[in-house]
């Protein structure tokens, strides 16, 4: 327990936050590749699934690596952006096209994303913090709402 509560109270620094979203991404999405989908480095502190959905302006496939918790018929996916001041750009596609895919545990799924809003949203918030509490000095840092969203498998076309 004493690692896992230093990696959160490493996660939760404005350094981290700095650092991070430069490091984390890059060496997931290489690793992921490498192992034929089985291994995301960042899975060893959090469950983790690669998101490939369509970008908002482009159109084209955008893969990223996330953090996400595992819910009942679904993922639970966090736009914290490490505490950073904008949204990240895959909240924006997922808003603007909502049907994405996932790699999770070496499967990919066909997924729809849905932002949850007002008291759905909180109740999953608070859900979220007893799950990562690194959570709240993220949102403690910046004047935007996090967005979270929650996705269910779809059929596939």
């Amino acid at each position: 327990m004493i690692g896992e509560r230093l990696v959160q109270k490493v996660s939760a620094t404005r350094g981290f936050a700095k650092v991070a979203p430069h490091v984390v991404p890059a060496l997931d999405r290489a690793v992921h590749r490498l192992s034929g989908g089985r291994v995301l480095l960042s899975a060893q502190m959090l469950p983790g699934v690669i998101l490939t959905s369509t970008g908002a302006r482009s159109g084209r496939p955008r893969r990223t690596p996330l953090a996400c918790m595992p819910e009942g018929d679904g993922w639970l996916l966090v736009g914290s952006n490490f505490g950073r001041t904008g949204h990240p750009a895959w909240t924006y596609n997922l808003l603007g096209r909502p049907d994405a895919e996932i790699s999770w545990k070496g499967r990919d799924i066909p997924v729809i994303a849905r932002l949850l809003e007002g008291p759905e949203r909180e109740d999953a918030w608070r859900r979220l913090l007893v799950f990562w509490p690194p959570y709240a000095a993220y949102q403690n840092r910046v004047a935007r709402q996090i967005r979270i969203f929650h996705l269910t498998r779809r059929q596939s076309d």
